[in-house]
């Protein structure tokens, strides 16, 4: 029956396994034996050890860095004034154009004057008035003083006119104050230059009503300008040690023009803690107007030269946990590490201290190096024997 026969076919099947699995081994014994008894590895030379790592190096090279803070900002002038008027009135005459360089003091806007010259002429005819007064008084009060010593006047009737003359004398400076008053409110019907500089567009023309609120026009100072930009606040100790040694110079360019340079004039009293930078300005001669008010710039600030540094590709710097380093090849054809630190990178290139300056450092094949690790300069022949091609069958 068939419940009868099951344990025998599978006692079958577990004895063909066991055929099977000896005679793989056998197999794989006798393989081993005509091989030599060694297997080749998968991967490199059939024999030997590992190969030198094929590597770039360069040459260090010894030169002045200056350490240059860049920074980006713009262009803000010195002094930028709106004009207003001061009374309400109407434009009389423009004597300037759009665009025009007034110099300080210039007539830039006449208004119209008629009520303020007629108060002038009242004042002034006031005070001529009051001196006259003052005059006839004063003749009174000397005649009045001869009558008294002769004893033909009472001291109450010379008193009285002293009271008067002295009267007089007040009434004249009150009208003198209240002349120049009128001279000041004149003068309002003027408009001149505050400053020297560049006059923009100009909004009223003759027989404009203007009010205190209107805008004419403005004078923007363009020589000398500043560039204010800020620097993070990890740079404010150098640039204020460069600032106690002296002038501190900066170098700006906006528009693609030719950098101009200037003097650091300004740094802020406090950082601000929310961007971590600090605002500082520059001032530039700018007679030639390569910088305009508002402009994007960008500000080079140089804070100290280091002299006769070692100069390094910073491709060839390995940063770790453990801190920066480099390799070099030493005499022996071997990687060496070095720890270095760097002192200021510009551009591909770093100054570095730790090195002496004529090592060979390592700048490409570092990743696959290890400290004693032979290596192959990229430009040299491979040593013979040190590649092996496998063995005819």
């Amino acid at each position: 029956m068939a419940p009868a026969r099951r344990p025998q076919n599978i006692k079958m099947k577990s004895k063909h396994i066991v055929v099977t699995v000896a005679a793989l081994a056998a197999i794989g014994a006798g393989a081993w034996y005509v091989g030599g008894g060694t297997a080749a590895p998968k991967d490199g030379p059939a024999q030997g050890g590992q190969p030198p790592t094929v590597v770039n190096v360069v040459a260090p090279q010894r030169q002045d860095v200056p350490v240059v803070l860049q920074a980006s900002g713009s262009v803000t002038p010195i002094s930028s004034v709106d004009l207003h008027p001061q009374t309400t009135s109407t434009i009389r005459k423009v004597h300037i154009r759009e665009g025009q360089f007034v110099k300080a003091g210039e007539l830039m806007f006449s208004l119209d004057d008629r009520s303020e010259s007629a108060n002038v002429g009242k004042a002034a005819a006031q005070l001529a008035r009051e001196r006259a007064a003052l005059v006839d008084l004063e003749r009174q009060y000397q005649r009045s003083v001869d009558l008294f010593e002769q004893k033909f006047i009472a001291r109450s009737a010379l008193d009285t006119l002293r009271s008067q003359v002295e009267a007089a004398r007040a009434g004249l400076k009150a009208g003198a104050a209240a002349l120049q008053a009128e001279q000041v409110a004149a003068s309002y019907s003027t408009i001149r230059a505050p400053m020297a500089g560049r006059v923009g567009a100009i909004n009223v023309f003759p027989g404009s009503l203007v009010q205190p609120a209107t805008s004419l026009t403005s004078v923007t100072q363009l020589d000398p300008v500043n560039v204010s930009f800020t620097v993070p606040e990890a740079a404010l100790g150098e640039l204020l040690a460069a600032q106690r040694k002296g002038p501190v110079t900066v170098e700006a360019s906006a528009g693609g023009a030719e950098a101009v340079r200037g003097k650091l004039s300004f740094i802020d009293n406090t950082v601000d803690p929310q961007a971590g930078s600090i605002r500082v300005k520059a001032q530039f001669d700018n007679r030639d107007t390569r910088l305009w008010p508002g402009q994007f710039a960008t500000a080079r600030i140089t804070l100290q030269t280091l002299k006769d540094a070692v100069v390094i590709p910073q491709s060839a710097i390995i940063t770790t946990t453990r801190g920066t380093s480099v390799y070099v090849v030493g005499a022996d054809q071997a990687a060496q590490s070095v720890p270095v630190t760097r002192l200021h990178s510009f551009g591909l290139n770093a100054a570095v201290s730790g090195l002496a300056g004529d090592e060979r450092v390592i700048t490409e094949g570092k990743q696959n190096l290890r400290p004693g690790g032979k290596v192959r300069l990229a430009d040299a022949p491979p040593a013979q024997g040190a590649t092996r091609t496998a063995s005819a069958k």
